[in-house]
């Protein structure tokens, strides 16, 4: 990844999380449209990178919506073959998908998490997948 882009990226998740603490509304919007104006951008350039996106729906308040962008985001990831991002990014589809009410989608997106989180490093993560899949898998 574009190490510059990264560095916006991160910066613009702190002012982000920052507003939002404060709950700063207007900083908060102006802050998200810059980093959706960062993603749109960058789209189909050799600067794109999921990260970008995968930010970008972290901060979506609408559920819906916030699903579509980490959908294009797992896009990204798969193009790279990043097993990081697709497990990542395939968990948060998942969890946004409970929070709906869809356990059928949120299962098929854990079972593909489950499968990319197999080389990561991360083992918080691979536990969450874990859990959740089971806990909805018996319920």
């Amino acid at each position: 990844m574009n190490t510059k882009i990264y560095k916006t990226v991160l910066s613009l998740t702190d002012s982000l999380l920052s507003a939002a603490q404060t709950k700063n509304q207007k900083s908060f919007d102006r802050y998200y449209e810059e980093l959706k104006q960062l993603c749109e951008s960058n789209e189909s350039t050799d600067k794109d990178h999921p990260v970008q996106w995968e930010t970008l729906a972290d901060f979506t308040d609408d559920l819906a919506t916030a699903i579509i962008i980490y959908e294009r985001a797992l896009v990204k990831a798969e193009a790279i073959n990043s097993k990081d991002f697709r497990s990542s990014i395939s968990f948060s589809i998942a969890t946004l998908k409970v929070e709906l009410g869809d356990n059928t989608g949120a299962i098929e997106h854990l079972e593909k998490a489950k499968i990319s989180c197999n080389k990561i490093v991360d083992k918080e993560l691979k536990a969450e997948i874990h859990d959740l899949l089971e806990k909805l898998k018996n319920s």
